[in-house]
């Protein structure tokens, strides 16, 4: 049996990857998958395939873009969550901050350097029209880093997942000012070169087995109240989420690869543009 060491974020959207587990998917193909979540994010998840501690990561597309430009030996296999990712831009419960345009200046908590929640406070500042060459930040590593930030004032406002930090909004921890979509889907596949050179026939029957999954997932039977207790969100959250999340079983296009390079490029998050062939495995 070939081992896979598969890292993603532990939110819903890698729900199809744990109910494949489970349900001994992978094990039918002959795939020992052995998940490791990383509440760090997509920062810690592109260090992981730079040191060979993961084959394959399920992370954020602008953030494995700039990670493979920067000289991560690694390659984009397929697009994995087709729909955008709304990220919510948060501040303290108690803050003063009432508008988005009131956090110009101020200091954003960031899980790590290259983060999502980095990359998108650049985009955020570029579609408000702010310099960018200014911007502020305080590490925090994870969600609850953010809170205590937040909480104590190192930082002013986190931007993250809108759903998952919900339970923090209802319970008065977090106030979310607004939403700041990311512009092109926001989940990949990512496996080493090494993986990919070594393995072409596991990573092709990985592949299949959670385009299978990830087809289907909507379709099952109480998946709402399944998703609500496993990550502890309210049913209706969990339905407006459904209603706008769609996975995709498809390779990466070159013309969205070109638009997030696009977009680093012009943020100087990048020195240069690279190749699809550079970025992302051809089919």
């Amino acid at each position: 049996m070939k081992t896979v060491r598969i890292a993603g974020v532990p939110e819903h959207f890698n729900l199809p990857w744990h109910l494949a587990m489970e349900s001994g998917e992978f094990a039918a193909q002959d795939l020992d998958v052995q998940w490791t979540d990383v509440p760090e994010g997509t920062g810690r998840l592109c260090q992981m395939l730079r040191e060979g501690q993961a084959d394959i990561a399920v992370l954020l597309t602008e953030g494995i873009v700039r990670d493979i430009v920067l000289g991560n030996p690694s390659k984009i296999v397929q697009v994995y969550v087709q729909s955008p990712l709304l990220w919510g831009i948060h501040v303290a419960a108690d803050s003063a901050y009432k508008s988005v345009d009131e956090v110009k200046g101020k200091i954003g908590a960031i899980s790590r350097p290259g983060s999502g929640s980095q990359l998108m406070a650049y985009v955020l500042a570029s579609s408000m029209g702010w310099p960018t060459d200014d911007l502020k930040f305080e590490v925090v590593q994870t969600i609850d880093g953010a809170v205590k930030a937040l909480t104590a004032g190192e930082a002013d406002y986190f931007m993250w997942e809108r759903f998952m930090t919900k339970p923090l909004v209802d319970s008065g921890v977090f106030r979310r000012l607004d939403d700041c979509p990311t512009p092109w889907p926001c989940f990949v596949i990512a496996a080493s070169d090494e993986f990919i050179a070594k393995n072409p026939d596991a990573l092709r029957n990985l592949l299949e087995v959670i385009n299978k999954r990830t087809s289907t997932v909507k379709e099952i039977e109480g998946i709402n109240e399944m998703i609500s207790t496993r990550y502890g969100l309210k049913p209706e959250d969990v339905n407006q989420w459904l209603s706008l999340t769609e996975w995709s079983q498809k390779v990466p296009d070159v013309n969205m690869l070109n638009e997030v390079q696009n977009q680093l490029l012009s943020l100087s998050l990048i020195p240069k543009l690279g190749t699809f062939v550079e970025i992302a495995k051809a089919p």
